[in-house]
């Protein structure tokens, strides 16, 4: 199945469609979601899932132009417009030319009035593509920036717990957030290890909530 414009018109039956032929290794929730796990089925089935990355990749940077978004959230240009809109987005985007999938499923978007969700949509398939690799995203928010001894062996400790079990591999990122006081909070998949001050004064603070 290809991304023809009139058979993805349809219900959106399209995102359907696709999957029938190749499930995503996660299901994302909402419209991006099931556009995303829509593009990766047909970019699977055609064997250009690094072809679709790597322009969306290079769309992703393009929206760093503020008049590329202004393009994408205009809800009133032409099908004229629209449509060189896109040839120009992805010729910025992709120098060497974008694939045909990525050209049709940007007509897609745009067809069902959906451009202003790209960056979602982006943001979703990079995730998909990120569990297709066995990637786990690991987040560390700390009070104050990690030292590099202690993420160093935050991270070793991580590679060697059951995070990693499977043949995972491990994207780990330190966030910085004031509001945890101190100690740290480790968010893997759908699990948060809270083992922060800020944590411990909540639960201080029911407790003796509780003895009132």
């Amino acid at each position: 199945m290809s991304f023809a414009r009139q058979s993805l018109k349809a219900a959106r039956s399209y995102a359907t469609q696709a999957a029938q032929h190749v499930t995503p290794p996660i299901q994302l929730q909402g419209l991006a979601g099931k556009y995303a796990g829509a593009l990766y089925s047909a970019a699977a089935k055609q064997d250009a899932l690094k072809a679709v990355e790597a322009d969306l990749k290079g769309v992703k940077t393009a929206l760093s132009d503020s008049s590329v978004r202004d393009f994408l959230s205009n809800p009133i240009l032409s099908t004229g417009d629209r449509s060189a809109g896109i040839t120009a987005l992805l010729s910025k985007a992709s120098p060497k030319g974008a694939s045909a999938l990525t050209k049709n499923f940007f007509e897609v978007l745009a067809d069902n009035g959906r451009l202003y969700e790209t960056d979602k949509v982006i943001a979703d398939f990079l995730e998909i593509m990120s569990a297709h690799r066995g990637e786990v995203k690991v987040t560390i928010t700390t009070a104050a920036p990690l030292e590099k001894d202690l993420q160093k062996r935050l991270e070793d400790s991580l590679k060697s717990s059951q995070v990693s079990q499977g043949g995972k591999t491990l994207i780990i990122e330190n966030k910085v957030n004031e509001a945890v006081l101190g100690g740290l909070v480790i968010d893997f998949g759908d699990k948060t290890l809270d083992l922060s001050v800020a944590s411990r004064v909540r639960q201080l603070n029911a407790q003796l909530q509780e003895s009132i």
